[in-house]
């Protein structure tokens, strides 16, 4: 029984998620077509029925700029559904971060965990994908939100059979949002249950911006 509710309970919210952001995009849509419409309709009125051409420029002044705000509303509503479906809160920070690591080494991405630890509390990150490079390492791609006010994070990523990878972010307490991902970094500690020699440290770095 638990794990029957372990696995309906992601796919309902994966489908409640998805629900979301069809129904904010059909709204935006449905938004779309009826100021187009009523633009439409209220351009043909008014040049039936113009008599001062200042007066005309002003009233489609505002019927522009009112449409211009309805569309932002839409699109700004699109943005939140989508963040809310990744697990991210639009209203705070959030690290986007990619790590190189051995291909090897990253076989099994379904068990892989990663979290990040701070002074104040633990988040579990979102793995948004894998994807082979050329000099034969793996880049995984994630995000995870950002809670609390703290400089001492910690990205801790956990490869079951394989060993425990320790990234420090250096980020100020309050960061600023960036468009372009900072210089890579070394793993700052590394953990292997594994005997015998694992790959040196240099094959394992990271990089992230501040979403």
């Amino acid at each position: 029984m638990n794990t029957l509710s372990g696995l309906i309970g992601p796919l309902a919210e994966s489908a409640s998620g998805r629900l979301g952001i069809l129904m904010s995009a059909l709204s935006g849509i449905a938004m779309a077509l009826a100021v187009a419409l009523a633009m439409t309709v209220y351009f043909r009125l008014g040049y039936r029925m113009s008599y001062s051409p200042w007066r005309d420029v002003v009233r489609h002044g505002l019927a522009t700029l009112a449409a211009v705000a309805l569309f932002a509303f839409a699109a700004y509503d699109m943005r939140h559904a989508a963040l809310a479906y990744l697990g991210l809160n639009p209203s705070k920070p959030a690290v986007e971060f990619e790590i190189r690591m051995p291909r090897e080494t990253l076989t099994a991405v379904t068990d892989t965990q990663i979290e990040l630890h701070t002074d104040r509390n633990q988040t579990l990150a979102l793995v948004d994908g894998v994807r082979d490079l050329a000099d034969g390492r793996a880049l995984l791609r994630g995000a995870v939100a950002l809670n609390h006010r703290t400089a001492d994070r910690v990205l801790v990523v956990n490869l079951p059979g394989k060993g425990t990878f320790e990234f420090r972010l250096r980020l100020p307490a309050e960061p600023h949002r960036s468009e372009q991902f900072g210089p890579w970094h070394l793993a700052d500690r590394i953990a292997s249950p594994v005997t015998g020699s694992i790959a040196p440290q240099d094959a394992y770095t990271i990089r992230y911006r501040v979403l």
